[in-house]
């Protein structure tokens, strides 16, 4: 933009954000910061919240009740499926937009609509990242237009599962909502693929002692054809229990929440 003849940059404005959760996947926002400030952070443990904090100025908290109080305008959850449970209607309701990763806490439809209703009825947002995969946002046509077949094969190394084994075994086969019961650490792909079709998600969970990323293939079918996807993920570089794609995907959604266009459903 030119005012006069001095030419002036004209800079994004940033999101206001309070990070609830100071692991793996909160440090890589940290260190990231794209498009967001971070002007709090919240975690049980002292130690970790004052460690993260120092390092983006933000102000660090182990109480909830007074995290919450601070001006920010979105919280990013990156803690537990059971933080998810037990603030995400105190969020709502204190007026802030809610960003999920521990998405598996929603295969609790109860819980589901609760939030729903309260993100509805104060004007807030509930934001689910696209995680360890690719293609969610198309799969959201199936609200409109039948998916008649939905299927995450996943293959991991059987320490994942936590069993022993010396050879590829089928360790689960039926539906996201009995995965999430089962395998909760392993269902969070299963449970956003529900999400976004609004049905049902067969599943099956391999164990291989051979495989050297964790293997998510989507199948899918309906009116509109089919398609396969097939992710190789590697591990977050801190954190091999974390997949570095679904922290990718939380700071894409992150930069997308001031951006003037956004690409993708």
């Amino acid at each position: 933009m030119k005012e006069g003849n001095i030419e002036k940059e004209v800079r994004p404005h940033e999101a206001r954000i309070g990070l609830f959760g100071c692991g793996n996947i909160g440090h890589i926002i940290a260190k990231h910061k794209v498009g967001v400030k971070i002007v709090a952070v919240f975690d049980k443990c002292t130690g970790r919240a004052e460690e993260l904090a120092a390092g983006v100025g933000a102000n660090p908290y182990v109480d909830f009740q007074h995290f919450i109080q601070d001006e920010f305008d979105v919280v990013v959850e990156a803690a537990s499926v059971d933080a998810v449970r037990d603030y995400g209607e105190l969020i709502l309701k204190e007026g802030k937009d809610l960003i999920i990763m521990s998405v598996g806490a929603l295969a609790d439809a109860s819980l589901k609509q609760k939030l729903v209703a309260i993100a509805r009825s104060n004007g807030r947002k509930i934001r689910i990242p696209t995680g360890a995969l690719f293609g969610l946002d198309n799969l959201k046509i199936g609200k409109i237009s039948k998916i008649e077949k939905l299927t995450l094969r996943s293959t991991k190394k059987p320490a994942s599962f936590g069993v022993e084994t010396n050879e590829r075994t089928l360790l689960f086969s039926g539906t996201d909502d009995k995965c999430i019961k089962l395998y909760p650490r392993n269902a969070n792909i299963a449970v956003a693929l529900s999400l976004a079709a609004e049905r049902e998600v067969d599943v099956e969970l391999w164990a291989d002692p051979d495989a050297v990323h964790n293997t998510h293939e989507v199948l899918i079918a309906g009116e509109f054809g089919e398609t396969a996807i097939t992710v190789n993920n590697v591990p977050s570089p801190d954190n091999p229990a974390t997949s570095y794609l679904a922290a990718l995907s939380i700071l894409a959604l992150l930069k997308d929440l001031t951006e003037p266009m956004v690409i993708g459903t």
